[in-house]
């Protein structure tokens, strides 16, 4: 991340003010202009200070979207996508003012082709809301962020999870969206059928577009199938180095995983204390196999002796479905732990990705950097996917510990630029990474300003965020 990327854009108060108007007039008490709320609407999950919109407006339909949008658009005042605020690198943050357009009201369930394994939501349905609303179904769906994020939020920032190395990341598991354009009309990027060669590829153009093109206003997702038999459990080792090295002999020898966490000695500390397990204080593995009786046995051992070549400590898994709820809630509290080593510190979140091959070298020389730096900073990260996310704790407050733990995340995601990665794997760009991305992709960054230029002329999508224009 960068504060030096954090500023504050132009803007024009006549014509903020004028669209505060129509908006009020038009959507009476679900528009809101009131300082708690402007608060709420600019709030990060991060040290990346706030910056409010001027007004927030709470949409129940696509013709809401579109009016406001409409209204924007012709005073050429900012809008802001907002979720459940769950993002990471400043997102929904409004540096040039604006308005924020919060989907939570837009949270129905449209449709569900339980024969095709699909299904169609509003913007402002959670992942949880959905697996709750499809459990009598005998489908699920499997993406799943730490944060019970909006579906909306995921698309536009193209959302990963534990569950990526078996079901891939949003961009691979949304088959069509409605997005309201710059000029306030909605459109359609794709149908329902599971490929398509008509035209250009629009629905993942705008999957991961972190709002800067337009707003989705509806979302067709895949399901899956809920597995007859699911094993998980843990494994710990000598070094995170040995438990990556077995993260990649499992995925490069074809085993079918459907997830492997990776957690530093320092993160399971922090699980423990939280969580309130039990677990040896050593890097660890949390695996997850689906399949049949027969199927997650088998893989369940097949992982055990690769486990096993690197010093791996004995694989307990279980099928008992609440042990397993026991695992991978703490998993995904991991956040929550780390912040409770030290809750008057402030904590910045980061990731990076890597090639598979890549992995354990990366983790390595980043331990070895938190060390060198006596850093308190723990490591978690989707494995299989050579993706991993850093916690680093620090006083904000202090401006050497700042500039220290910028540094740090300069180094980190060089190294991982190095390795032939990304600097976010899943986390996006946001305003944190935008030095980053410049480096990364230098030599695609004016197509996309040309791409959000086409789309977007007078620059009122999200304005700020993942490119200076």
């Amino acid at each position: 991340m960068a504060l030096k990327d954090v500023i504050d854009g132009p803007r024009d108060a006549e014509a903020i003010a004028a669209v505060c108007a129509m908006l009020k007039q038009r959507f009476g008490d679900a528009f809101q202009a009131g300082q708690s709320f402007r608060e709420q609407h600019s709030h990060t999950t991060t040290y990346l200070p706030s910056q409010l919109p001027d007004g927030v407006v709470f949409v129940e339909s696509s013709e809401d979207v579109s009016d406001v949008v409409r209204a924007c658009a012709t005073h050429k005042v900012p809008v802001v996508a907002f979720g459940v605020g769950s993002s990471l690198e400043g997102q929904v943050n409004a540096p040039f003012g604006g308005i924020s357009v919060d989907f939570s009201r837009m949270n129905k369930v449209l449709r569900v082709n339980a024969e095709d394994l699909d299904c169609t939501v509003e913007p402002g349905v959670t992942r949880e809301e959905l697996n709750t609303y499809l459990r009598d179904t005998g489908l699920f769906f499997p993406i799943d962020p730490g944060a019970n994020a909006s579906l909306g939020g995921m698309a536009s920032t193209r959302a990963s999870g534990t569950n990526a190395v078996r079901y891939g990341t949003m961009k691979d598991n949304v088959l069509a969206l409605t997005v309201v354009t710059a000029n306030g009309e909605e459109i359609l990027t794709a149908q329902r059928a599971r490929k398509s060669s008509a035209g250009y590829d629009l629905t993942r153009l705008f999957v991961g577009s972190e709002g800067t093109l337009g707003l989705i206003t509806s979302i067709t997702l895949r399901l899956q199938g809920i597995p007859a038999k699911i094993s998980g459990g843990v494994c710990a080792f000598p070094t995170l180095q040995d438990a990556c090295n077995a993260v990649i002999m499992t995925i490069q020898m074809g085993v079918p995983v459907a997830r492997i966490e990776m957690l530093d000695e320092m993160q399971i500390r922090a699980c423990n204390a939280y969580s309130k397990l039990s677990y040896d204080e050593r890097p660890t593995l949390f695996l997850e196999f689906h399949g049949t009786d027969e199927t997650v046995a088998l893989h369940s051992q097949q992982f055990a002796e690769i486990a096993a070549e690197f010093g791996g400590g004995e694989f307990h898994y279980t099928t008992n479905a609440e042990e397993r709820a026991t695992l991978w809630k703490a998993r995904h509290n991991a956040y929550w732990a780390s912040r409770a080593l030290a809750p008057e510190l402030a904590a910045l979140s980061t990731d990076v990705c890597v090639p598979i091959s890549m992995l354990a070298d990366c983790v390595a020389q980043t331990q070895a950097d938190i060390r060198e730096n006596n850093f308190l900073a723990p490591i978690v990260g989707h494995a299989g996917d050579g993706n991993f996310h850093v916690l680093l704790l620090f006083n904000d407050k202090d401006p050497k510990d700042v500039a220290k733990a910028e540094a740090f995340i300069g180094r980190l995601n060089n190294r991982a630029l190095a390795m032939e990665g990304t600097c976010t794997g899943e986390h996006g760009i946001g305003q944190g990474k935008i030095s980053y991305l410049e480096q990364e992709l230098a030599s695609a960054l004016p197509v996309m300003r040309t791409i959000k230029a086409s789309l977007d002329p007078d620059n009122i999508f999200n304005p700020g965020k993942i490119f200076r224009l």
